[in-house]
């Protein structure tokens, strides 16, 4: 790994220990991940060499506990369907009904839950779309890639002409999504609960960073890992 040309995302890839210095200092891994340290520094007024040596001084055990960069690409969109499309459509639900509780109960005071509100439910809406998109479309058609290769068949032609334009259109939905959690992270302070906050209000609150982070490494395992893989897969039946 070379901390200073490598590709945010490619580091992360590599080792997913990194990802922790890069939300320490708020720099988007995952939608953002094709940036270098120094143009991501760059944007917001950030040290470089101070992250640099953070990483560079990352203990050298693993402590990340799954290396999924070894992942198959048929294992990897396996994995991201039963923890991170399952946790999404089990989190959603109650995150609502304590975000409409909250409205209701603490509004007047703390007018931008609504909005909070409003944004979180924005993205459940759409999440459901993407996420039935990614199960019925795009890793069906992985899976068979594999398959394919592993058999020395064919693939046959999808509907969506190339692998590329699921894949793009699944990216463009990634960034719609961290841009929404990254305004509710701003109207939220950084999920700090207010003074007069009820155990609901807390509770409320780390129920949606945990939301967002493991959203981050959701859009990071497919964003850095699988999509790029899945590409090359497909280039190499082309070439054949």
């Amino acid at each position: 790994m070379n901390t200073r040309t490598d590709l945010i995302g490619e580091m992360v890839a590599e080792d997913f220990r990194t990802a922790a210095v890069f939300k320490k200092y708020g720099i988007d891994f995952c939608c953002k991940g094709g940036r270098t340290i120094a143009d991501a520094c760059e944007k917001k007024n950030i040290d470089k060499e101070k992250i640099i040596e953070e990483l560079e001084n990352l203990p050298k055990t693993d402590a990340s506990g799954i290396d999924f960069n070894s992942f198959p690409i048929d294992l990897l969109a396996d994995y991201v369907e039963k923890t991170h499309h399952r946790y999404v459509e089990e989190k959603t639900p109650i995150i609502q009904q304590f975000l409409d509780k909250l409205c209701k109960v603490h509004g007047n005071r703390h007018p931008e839950l609504f909005e909070i509100n409003a944004i979180f439910n924005e993205s459940a809406r759409d999440l459901a779309a993407h996420l039935k998109k990614e199960e019925l479309v795009l890793f069906p058609f992985i899976k068979q890639m594999v398959k394919a290769k592993i058999s020395g068949e064919d693939v046959l032609q999808p509907h969506f002409g190339t692998v590329e334009n699921p894949v793009n259109m699944m990216m463009h939905e990634h960034t719609t999504e961290g841009e929404r959690f990254e305004k509710i992270a701003q109207l939220t302070h950084n999920y700090a609960p207010p003074a007069d906050a009820c155990n609901t209000y807390r509770v409320t609150f780390a129920m949606l960073q945990d939301f967002e982070n493991d959203l981050h490494k959701h859009i990071h395992l497919e964003n850095n890992i699988l999509f790029p893989k899945s590409i090359k897969l497909e280039k190499e039946f082309v070439a054949v």
